[in-house]
């Protein structure tokens, strides 16, 4: 129960502004646009899974990460790194993990059975 909390806490720290340090460049560019609230909580939680934990990412899912855009992604990635709880997590690792479920979605997107 415990851990639930703690992870719960974590996935709102993710996405809501004010409450991770980050960058001012970048944080001025989450909120112009509008990077916090694209995604529905169990899509961003799914997201945050497979590039934080181990997870994969549903179509549906896959389907919002591509409509919140490369660049927020990115940006969202980048300050929860920044954010003193994942200083301890190996930067490149998690980078490399952002850009692979993201080409995931990609090439799902691209595929013939997602247009069918």
């Amino acid at each position: 129960m415990a851990s639930h909390i703690a992870y719960s806490f974590l996935l709102v720290l993710f996405v809501t502004s004010g409450v991770v340090i980050a960058t001012k460049r970048n944080e001025e560019f989450i909120i112009e646009n509008n990077c916090e609230f694209k995604m529905d909580l169990s899509c961003v939680s799914e997201v945050f899974d497979s590039i934080f934990k181990t997870g994969s990412v549903t179509n549906k899912c896959c389907g919002e990460l591509l409509v919140l855009g490369k660049k927020c992604h990115h940006a969202l990635v980048k300050r929860t790194l920044e954010n003193h709880i994942f200083k301890s997590f190996d930067r490149k690792k998690i980078m490399h993990k952002s850009i692979t479920t993201w080409s995931k979605c990609h090439e799902l997107s691209r595929s013939p059975s997602a247009s069918a």
